[in-house]
């Protein structure tokens, strides 16, 4: 690959305040996925319900970007294993409460019998495009930034943004659910 120096527009892009923002809650989803094991269902429901709301809405805020004119094969640093980890860490969190039925899933119209689906999967499927986002942001390679916010935004537009709405509406019916979530709250 040759890399050229980026534009003032790419600088603007990469350091705009909605993208630093978006970057930083990014980490925090990261990071909360990543010691998922380390909470209580209770708190990670109630933190989880938080992150991704303010993750929606960071999406959401970042700059317009257009496509790339080449096509970067970026490096993707969250492996099949790690996914497999992750899923498996969260679905044991979650237990009973992983699954739901899924309402959005375009296979839907066609079906008789209602979808299942689980949080663990789609907040793995998210992982794994955050945490490959941020693992290409950390290069500080102002190129590869540019090109891994492009494909952030692209995947959250087709595929991610939906899961994390499934898993945040999921999340919200475990967080507010009467009979536990008042007596972890209380303790």
């Amino acid at each position: 690959m040759n890399y050229e120096f980026p534009s003032e527009r790419s600088r603007a892009l990469i350091y705009d305040k909605n993208t630093l923002e978006f970057v930083t809650v990014a980490l925090e989803f990261c990071a909360l996925i990543e010691t998922a094991a380390n909470h209580t269902l209770f708190t990670f429901s109630d933190k989880a319900v938080k992150i991704l709301s303010l993750l929606y809405l960071k999406a959401t805020l970042l700059p317009a970007t257009c496509d790339s004119e080449e096509d970067y094969d970026l490096e993707e640093f969250i492996t099949e294993q790690t996914y497999e980890v992750v899923r498996n860490r969260l679905s044991n969190l979650l237990g009973e409460y992983d699954t739901y039925l899924e309402t959005f899933d375009p296979d839907m119209k066609y079906s008789d019998t209602p979808l299942v689906a689980t949080i663990s999967e789609n907040l793995a499927d998210v992982y794994q495009d955050l945490g490959n986002f941020v693992a290409l942001f950390r290069q500080e390679n102002e190129q590869v930034m540019e090109e891994a916010l492009i494909a952030c935004e692209e995947t959250f537009r087709l595929y991610w943004g939906q899961n994390l709405l499934n898993a945040l509406k999921a999340l919200h019916e475990v967080r507010y659910d009467e009979d536990w979530s008042t007596e972890e709250e209380s303790e």
